[in-house]
């Protein structure tokens, strides 16, 4: 069965042995954390944040952070969000988004969460549809310089 844990610094190894490339790694860090490869202690950044590690059966399978953008808990915004590439199809990432969701609103009182996702990256994207987020129309577009080319952010959020 599928829960949630506070990340531990001993995650990192088995987190950043999921991307196997630059690009499999930008597509979930956008290069906020630093540039490819990435050295565990610049990973463990992410201790600063509400960091969440999925786990099903004592294995890990999918990470995620929660971040306030505000001051207030009220909005709450996931990020980093990445899932086993050997676990990805099977529904983890959803019941994983969902559980984050779920602690969200429960143990934080949170009434929305968003989150932003490259427009490239269409199974992330049908994952967080499918999980209840909806697309935010914004006046101006969020991107990132990834590899030598410009990366626009689709904005999406939930209301809980």
């Amino acid at each position: 069965m599928l829960r949630l844990r506070p990340y531990h610094t001993n995650d990192t190894k088995t987190i950043l042995s999921w991307t196997k490339d630059e690009k499999a790694f930008y597509q979930w860090t956008a290069g906020v954390l630093g540039d490819y490869p990435l050295a565990e202690e610049q990973f463990n950044a992410v201790a600063n944040l509400m960091a969440f590690t999925a786990i099903d059966d004592n294995e890990i399978v999918g990470f995620f952070t929660m971040r306030r953008p505000t001051d207030s808990f009220d909005e709450l915004r996931f990020g980093f969000v990445v899932v086993d590439p050997e676990k990805r199809g099977k529904g983890y990432g959803k019941r994983m988004l969902q559980l984050g969701l779920k602690y969200a609103k429960k143990i934080y009182g949170a009434k929305k969460v968003s989150l932003g996702v490259f427009e490239n990256n269409e199974p992330a994207y049908y994952c967080y549809r499918a999980v209840g987020f909806n697309d935010v129309i914004l006046n101006k577009t969020e991107k990132y310089q990834v590899l030598g080319e410009e990366r626009n952010c689709a904005e999406l959020e939930i209301f809980l």
